[in-house]
């Protein structure tokens, strides 16, 4: 069979024995190996205050992931910020409101959140229009998010509180092993141009996960061999199960 080493470019689950990949692994003797491709490095709080970004002057906190939530408390530390009971949290879904727990007690805060779309957030915040955002992200957030705030028109500020870079993967992923590599991200392409640049494809099966991420791959010069979400695989794990059982079945009639 073609396909027995696949690398994917997250970090590795907890327990692998209890996600779709072990039933991939059972089903078609494959082998999957995690892998960080790419690190998050801190903006200092004194890169924001050169921002002009003054915490107390926000009435709202738009959060989309776990690590925005993670950056934003460790900025409010570094600038001596005493986070108050009466902000407010605007979190992207069910799950990354939770997260929040790590750092404020749940049921005394105002913590509002979407099904799962920037769209469905957007709209609750409209009933929120006297409120004063901060959106927390990344250096690589979407241009359309920003187009989405204002088209709302809703006062906020954009503040970057930590870059997304390439992780160092010269020295501990053997790229050649791999038979099947898989992004989700189009820094996830970026890391592998920059650590392995002279990676050929060749038979090489290479998987994305999002538009962004598909396009990237494609921009990078590569053939895009399996893509989700899909009719067919919404998730990733069902993409590669898609694939893997294709090649399989070619292997059996040979």
């Amino acid at each position: 069979m073609k396909i027995k080493h696949i690398l994917v470019s997250q970090p590795k689950p907890a327990d692998v024995s209890k996600t779709p990949y072990a039933d991939i692994m059972k089903k078609y003797g494959v082998d999957f190996t995690f892998e960080k491709f790419i690190k998050l490095d801190d903006v200092t709080a004194s890169e924001l205050r050169q921002e002009h970004i003054k915490l107390p002057e926000y009435t709202a906190i738009i959060l989309t992931s776990r690590n925005a939530i993670d950056h934003f408390f460790r900025v409010a530390k570094e600038m001596r910020y005493a986070v108050p009971e009466t902000l407010k949290y605007f979190c992207i879904n069910e799950s990354t409101a939770f997260y929040l727990q790590r750092y404020v007690q749940y049921r005394k805060r105002k913590v509002f959140y979407g099904n799962q779309t920037f769209n469905d957030l957007i709209d609750i915040m409209k009933k929120h229009k006297d409120e004063k955002y901060l959106y927390c992200c990344s250096d690589i957030s979407s241009d359309t998010t920003i187009d989405q705030l204002t088209a709302a028109k809703l006062n906020f500020t954009k503040a970057v509180m930590f870059r997304t870079v390439p992780a160092d993967l010269k020295d501990t992923v053997d790229i050649k092993k791999y038979d099947m590599l898989v992004f989700f991200s189009p820094m996830g392409i970026q890391s592998l141009k920059v650590n392995f640049p002279d990676f050929e494809q060749n038979e090489v099966a290479i998987g994305g996960f999002g538009d962004a991420t598909c396009q990237a791959i494609v921009d990078a010069g590569f053939e895009l061999n399996l893509r989700a979400p899909t009719q067919t695989a919404p998730s990733m794990t069902m993409a590669i199960e898609e694939y893997v059982a294709a090649e399989y079945k070619k292997s059996r009639k040979k």
